[in-house]
């Protein structure tokens, strides 16, 4: 196999990984990977303002908004102005919720448990260390090609 071919093989591979892991992740915790990310910094900060929310997550703002008032809908978030600054619109997590979301975390705890099943922690360093080189060379390449460089 010439060295293009291994690299398209890999790619490729990567792709269908990830294509299926977020599908199981999904099923598994009944969100998007999106509205897990949210619910999870919220769980981590408590309330916080919007705005603070939108910059933090990876995902743009219009779409966090639609799923803020998603989630608000379904009762899961609370969404508030504080009485000493109504320009800021809080965020936090509805009660119920939070428990349900810390009950789910062992849930994923086992998810990842067999997801990485007979790997050796010293193949799961390096496995880690390379996918953060491909991560790294990723965020390069999409640099310069938003640059305008070739």
């Amino acid at each position: 196999m010439d060295e293009c071919s291994v690299r398209l093989q890999i790619f490729l591979q990567l792709q269908a990984v990830n294509k299926n892991l977020c599908s199981k992740f999904e099923t598994c915790f009944g969100a998007s990977t999106s509205r897990v990310e949210i619910l999870h910094y919220l769980l981590r900060h408590g309330e916080v303002p919007q705005s603070a929310l939108q910059k933090e997550v990876n995902i743009d703002a219009a779409a966090v908004t639609r799923h803020l008032k998603q989630l608000e809908t379904a009762g899961t978030i609370v969404r508030y102005k504080k009485t000493d600054d109504q320009r800021a619109t809080w965020v936090k997590l509805d009660e119920e919720a939070k428990r349900h979301i810390e009950q789910s975390y062992e849930e994923k705890r086992q998810f990842v448990r067999e997801t990485f099943a007979g790997f050796s922690e010293k193949e799961l360093e390096q496995f880690l260390h390379m996918l953060s080189r491909v991560s790294d060379n990723v965020s390069r390449v999409t640099k310069q090609h938003l640059g305008g460089q070739k």
